[in-house]
């Protein structure tokens, strides 16, 4: 969430390989407007991939149930005040930080910005992933997966 939490990001964290998703919301975070960015993040996995999502609370998410059945993902939802039940998402939003600093109004932010950070994270080799970086895992991912 952005600035006084009038704008804000969809992020969406494969769990193997911490490949990151990111999707801009330039019309506002509405549940329409965030259940049409999750399509678009989403249509490209493969099936193996495009098994759940886990959600936190909140009315962005009202059309899950659309989500659901259009993109063949179950969907499932944290305990109210519970981020821990989604610990690789809640992660990448803390790094994510870095680009974006709490109080930042991301409808000032381009698409290109947000791919290019997307890139950044997707690049950055990570300890829990023995130094390989999340893309180089999520390549591999993807072919096991095919």
């Amino acid at each position: 969430m952005g600035a006084f939490n009038r704008s804000a990001l969809v992020t969406v964290v494969e769990r193997r390989s911490r490949f990151l998703l990111l999707g801009d919301l330039p019309q506002g975070h509405d549940a329409q407007s965030v259940y049409a960015c999750l399509i678009e993040l989403t249509a490209d996995l493969p099936d193996g991939l495009r098994r759940s999502l886990t959600w936190d609370q909140g009315r962005e998410m009202a059309n899950w149930a659309q989500l659901q059945s259009d993109a063949d993902i179950e969907v499932f939802f944290c305990d109210p005040h519970s981020p821990w039940q989604r610990p690789s998402n809640e992660h990448m939003n803390g790094l994510l930080r870095q680009y974006f600093p709490k109080g930042t109004d991301l409808n000032n932010i381009s698409l290109e910005q947000v791919r290019f950070v997307a890139a950044e994270m997707n690049g950055r080799p990570r300890k829990v992933l023995g130094w390989r970086t999340p893309a180089e895992v999520y390549a591999d991912v993807v072919a096991t997966a095919a």
